[in-house]
């Protein structure tokens, strides 16, 4: 099971995420870093805590404005497997993600518009710096789901899966940041029936190394964590 660090970024901080309501969003308080800046929260996952991989949330740039692009560059730079949703909605935004030094592209079903464009980034950037990100709110699919065959999440992940596309996110916002759980546990278990081969990273609300633990007994691959994190609450 691979820990990966969120970051969600806003305004130039990293922020406490809660329940997806983003216009509550606060800089993080921490027991681990005294700071909000990316780059030293960054560090301190890396150097305290030996986690080399991250995942950053572009919050800004998910709503609309332009991407942190020297944020992505310093953190490129640090040594880290770096996972950036940048809201993508565009050929051109995605490979700029990558050319930032970023190694995982993430496309996010709130952003991306449909499976035409999603298979138009992956033939410019590559099916294995894809990581398409299913996200849901309460369990729903998020973002205009009018393009997709099947608008259920298994229906959006089995198209995403026929693209090629093996690099799954499961992300429900209305749990992150809540201390209870990801809830998707057994979709993501559906998922893995469905395709064995998948490398499926969940997150929203894991709470503690338990959670992880059923996560790892269904086949996911990596848990995305943030609040467990700087609250002590996961043992590395």
């Amino acid at each position: 099971m691979r820990i990966i660090p969120v970051m969600d970024l806003k305004d130039g901080h990293v922020v406490h995420a809660v329940g997806g309501r983003r216009d509550e969003y606060r800089p993080i308080r921490s027991r681990l870093v005294d700071s909000s800046c990316p780059e030293i929260v960054a560090r301190t996952f890396r150097d305290r805590l030996n986690l080399y991989e991250l995942y950053v949330a572009d919050l800004d740039a998910i709503a609309g404005a332009e991407p942190a692009w020297d944020v992505y560059r310093t953190l490129a730079g640090m040594d880290l497997g770096l996972m950036v949703d940048a809201g993508v909605r565009d050929v051109a935004t995605a490979q700029a993600v990558q050319e930032a030094g970023v190694s995982g592209v993430v496309v996010g079903l709130e952003t991306v518009g449909g499976p035409q464009l999603l298979c138009e980034i992956a033939e410019r950037i590559g099916l294995d710096a894809v990581w398409f990100s299913l996200d849901l709110k309460g369990g729903r699919p998020l973002g205009d789901v009018s393009g997709w065959r099947d608008p259920s999440p298994e229906g959006i992940a089995a198209e995403v899966i026929a693209l090629g596309v093996r690099r799954l996110i499961v992300l429900d916002l209305a749990r992150v940041g809540e201390r209870g759980g990801t809830g998707t546990e057994e979709l993501c278990r559906r998922l893995l029936d469905a395709e064995p081969n998948l490398q499926l990273v969940a997150g929203g609300g894991v709470r503690d190394n338990s959670d992880l633990d059923r996560l790892a007994a269904i086949g996911v691959s990596g848990a995305l964590v943030a609040t467990a994190l700087h609250e002590g609450r996961i043992r590395i």
